[in-house]
């Protein structure tokens, strides 16, 4: 059974994951790909589309880093490693494999 969760409620709850994770410096996309599946680029990616064109790519990412990408990769982007990078290729694939892309 879902439970609907009102437009308003989620936008708050949305707004805090977004501070949450330009809190969070520390949590590196390719870690959260590898475990959740998703990333930062995943969440502006989803506002641009959302957006219908209101905000382009550079826009979306600007919002969910709190500044632009490139700026936050050059402060607080890691090297990833052979071991976070399998991870996060194994979680892109069970993605395409739970949407039915495979």
């Amino acid at each position: 059974m879902s439970v609907e969760i009102d437009d308003r409620l989620a936008a708050a709850a949305f707004r805090r994951l977004v501070e949450h994770l330009q809190l969070r410096t520390d949590a590196q996309n390719v870690d959260l790909m590898g475990l959740a599946g998703f990333c930062r680029n995943c969440l502006a990616d989803w506002v641009h589309e959302a957006s219908e064109g209101a905000l382009d790519k550079d826009q979306a990412r600007e919002a969910i880093y709190g500044m632009p990408q490139a700026e936050w990769k050059a402060r607080h982007q890691a090297p990833a490693s052979p071991e976070q990078l399998a991870r996060m290729e194994a979680s892109v694939a069970l993605n395409k494999q739970l949407r039915g892309e495979d």
